[in-house]
């Protein structure tokens, strides 16, 4: 029994980019990302799709390096400018990108076991695959996410330590 790639691309894909993407801030970059991924699949087909495919994708992510992270980042403030709305006010827009600003920024400050169990929850998966994808134990999952939460709250109300958004 073969992998159906088109099945598992239906199912998966347009998860697996927007949790790349709210990665790296990079739709892009998602995207290459998330046909690497597939194309590990192929080559290896997993028993258990959908960990397998997020915890593949991370560890890509991973091996990029912190100097393409910082590229992507600063691409970010380009590429998201088609995303207003035309008929948005300049001040909606603003605050819009304020808050996204604020977002990333945040989500910067985590550890990246804290951000990576953060955004494979808001991709929907569960403790189980939230733990094959990290490889954390079970039991070490909402405790993660607590605290994940917690200081993702922390530095999003209160800032951390006067950091800017656009820091290397």
């Amino acid at each position: 029994m073969g992998l159906d790639l088109g099945a598992l691309f239906h199912d998966y894909h347009e998860s697996l980019v927007r949790m790349l993407t709210r990665r790296t801030g990079d739709r892009g970059r998602a995207e290459e990302l998330a046909q690497e991924t597939f194309a590990r699949a192929v080559a290896a087909p997993p028993l258990n799709p959908r960990p397998w495919l997020f915890a593949v994708a991370l560890n890509l992510l991973r091996e990029e390096g912190r100097n393409a992270a910082t590229r992507e980042r600063r691409l970010t403030l380009v590429r998201d400018e088609d995303h207003v709305a035309p008929y948005e006010q300049p001040d909606e827009a603003y605050e819009r990108e304020e808050t996204r600003l604020r977002v990333r920024a945040a989500l910067a400050q985590l550890s990246e076991r804290d951000r990576d169990v953060l955004l494979l929850q808001a991709e929907g998966l569960d403790y189980d695959a939230i733990a094959q994808a990290t490889g954390l134990a079970r039991g070490a999952i909402g405790t993660t996410l607590a605290r994940a939460r917690k200081r993702m709250l922390d530095v999003y109300t209160h800032g951390d330590g006067g950091e800017h958004v656009a820091r290397g």
